[in-house]
């Protein structure tokens, strides 16, 4: 498919905006997490993971956010510094709010659950003055999370963002990335998930963040193809719903429904899958390789990660991602 162009000429390959937090996955795992009694810490948040994803498979990569001027928000800028992400558009937070937590419990390999401690979270401060029109007129990909959009200032910041992203053809992904905990209620999340994908070229999401989506505009609607065709009118050239183990479905703005490959495994957790997906997704993409080629390194870059006990830590090169198709198909 050719609709989707990246402009060759900009010097930044993607960047991304929101949520970069810490993930405590437990050691002591298959139990719950009060018997759990020492955890690992990683780098986490949505945004954050898909642009490790994409500097680990090669790309130039950046990141606009902010972080606790402390010891845990420097653990998270030096982190991404070391992944050779652009991290000179983190702002190191001096007003008392707090980098995000998530300890994951993990009681199967089935039945994992997140404990959030998201009070004051630093990362729905970024601010308008934050972002910087230069930056993001040099990239050729601009990729925003559902979270950043669930309060201000973080909101105006995204929107300040699709603006000029939109101004200067830098295509946007848009990862729906739906945490219920963020928001006051599931028609505000609608409305605002709404007023974005507008914007986007592409948007990835599960059929239930998309049923949250269409709370306001399609209530009850489970048509993926109905889902998709309702943003082929605004900027959308590819939607792209998830069905968890069952794959996923590429829809086309041409009218093409592509069905995605599937690399059943059985997983240490069940967290980590989507942002590596999308990670691989996007890189396929953005170096050329059909859709239905980019969601197959989605699924394989997803497996991998789900099999592994963090989620950034994980994220696999393309060598890695092309030995595990290799080998899974022997």
């Amino acid at each position: 498919m050719d609709s989707i162009k990246f402009d060759s000429n900009k010097k930044m390959d993607f960047i991304a905006i929101g949520r970069a937090a810490i993930d405590l996955n437990p050691n002591e795992i298959n139990r719950p997490m009060e018997d759990s009694i020492t955890f690992t810490k990683y780098v986490g948040g949505s945004p954050a993971n898909i642009t490790v994803a994409l500097s680990v498979l090669g790309m130039k990569t950046g990141f606009i956010g902010r972080v606790a001027n402390d010891p845990l928000g420097r653990f998270v800028e030096k982190y991404l510094r070391s992944k050779n992400i652009d991290t000179s558009h983190i702002v190191f937070d001096n007003s008392g709010a707090k980098t995000g937590l998530a300890f994951l419990e993990i009681k199967s390999p089935n039945d994992s659950s997140i404990t959030m401690y998201r009070e004051n979270a630093v990362d729905l401060k970024i601010d308008i003055d934050d972002i910087d029109e230069e930056y993001i007129k040099n990239s050729k990909a601009l990729l925003i999370s559902g979270t950043a959009l669930a309060s201000s200032p973080s909101r105006e910041a995204v929107f300040t963002s699709l603006e000029y992203a939109r101004k200067h053809n830098t295509v946007v992904f848009f990862d729906l990335d739906y945490r219920p905990y963020t928001w006051k209620s599931v028609k505000e999340t609608s409305i605002y998930y709404n007023l974005a994908a507008e914007k986007c070229d592409v948007i990835i999401g599960t059929r239930e963040e998309f049923d949250i989506m269409e709370t306001v505009t399609l209530k009850g609607n489970k048509d993926d193809s109905i889902t998709a065709n309702r943003w082929f009118d605004y900027n959308a050239k590819i939607v792209v719903i998830k069905h968890g183990k069952e794959g996923s479905i590429a829809y086309t703005k041409d009218g093409k429904a592509i069905k995605g490959a599937v690399f059943p495994v059985t997983p240490l957790k069940s967290f980590g899958a989507g942002d590596s997906y999308a990670g691989a997704f996007i890189y396929g993409l953005m170096n050329g390789l059909s859709i239905e080629e980019s969601m197959k390194l989605g699924a394989a870059s997803a497996a991998i990660v789900v099999s592994s006990h963090s989620c950034s830590d994980a994220m696999p090169t393309i060598e890695e991602i092309k030995q595990f198709i290799q080998n899974y198909n022997k």
